[in-house]
């Protein structure tokens, strides 16, 4: 007899256990249970975190437009490029690629041909001769041409370049902001609850993700767009002497066929 009731005690206290911690376990009935989705923690992040999360939203967006339009239109600027260099190396005379252009060049490569083409036909006398100063001339007007295009390739990167430096120190901004405010809800609770805290730190440290969501692809294509940019600048200047030496090879024979 003294066994068996050893036996049933034991068994009612293991139940006994079980209840208690079934009931600690379960959450409190009416229990509002958070919302830890995306819109969720907007929506129920404070007025500045809120602030900080849609500047960085629209940062991303942003950069993402810009690096979509110049992926676009580098490979365009390529492509015409190599159409161009075609014709000027087919061997057409350089009068009737100029006059087939016309005044409206499309494209760099063919602004730059006819920036040194309306120098070269300003500085042709009325005997058919050249004026001198003519290649340092036609030299400087495709310089400048070449400076312009290189702005208008290179334009709108600053963006992506300032997009990759801040939007962490956005994010930051907002986190601790966030923080901030999950430290007085706990002096005005007077709760050390981690339940308190922790959906304003899951707000903030989602402004953290949202500024590195918006900074690594900002940079990567800064980085990688600036290559192509400069390979392409790069590419104006060498056309633009090697129509120097086109012109400059003209101009010789002129002299020599004058003294002649």
């Amino acid at each position: 007899m003294g066994l068996e009731a050893i036996a049933l005690g034991a068994q009612a206290l293991a139940q006994g256990v079980d209840l208690v911690q079934g009931t600690e376990l379960a959450p409190p009935a009416g229990a509002e249970v958070p919302d830890f989705s995306v819109m969720g923690l907007f929506l129920k992040a404070g007025p500045v975190v809120q602030a900080v999360i849609l500047l960085l939203v629209a940062a991303s967006f942003w950069s993402w437009a810009i690096i979509i339009e110049k992926a676009l239109q580098f490979r365009r600027f390529t492509r015409e490029r190599t159409e161009f260099e075609a014709d000027f190396w087919s061997g057409a005379s350089l009068e009737d690629l100029y006059a087939r252009i016309g005044a409206d060049p499309a494209t760099p490569s063919e602004r730059v041909f006819v920036a040194g083409m309306v120098e070269w036909s300003r500085s042709l006398t009325p005997e058919a001769g050249l004026i001198p100063g003519t290649q340092a001339r036609v030299e400087r007007a495709m310089g400048v041409a070449i400076q312009r295009e290189g702005e208008r390739i290179g334009e709108r990167l600053n963006f992506l370049a300032t997009t990759g430096a801040v939007a962490p120190f956005v994010g930051l901004f907002g986190t601790v902001w966030g923080i901030k405010t999950s430290f007085e809800a706990i002096a005005l609770q007077q709760n050390t609850n981690l339940a308190v805290v922790a959906p304003g730190i899951a707000e903030a440290l989602f402004a953290t993700a949202l500024g590195l969501l918006a900074a690594i692809p900002a940079v990567i294509a800064y980085n990688r767009l600036l290559t192509e940019a400069d390979r392409l600048t790069g590419a104006l200047d060498a056309f633009a002497d090697e129509f120097s030496t086109i012109l400059g090879r003209q101009i010789d024979r002129a002299a020599v066929s004058r003294v002649r």
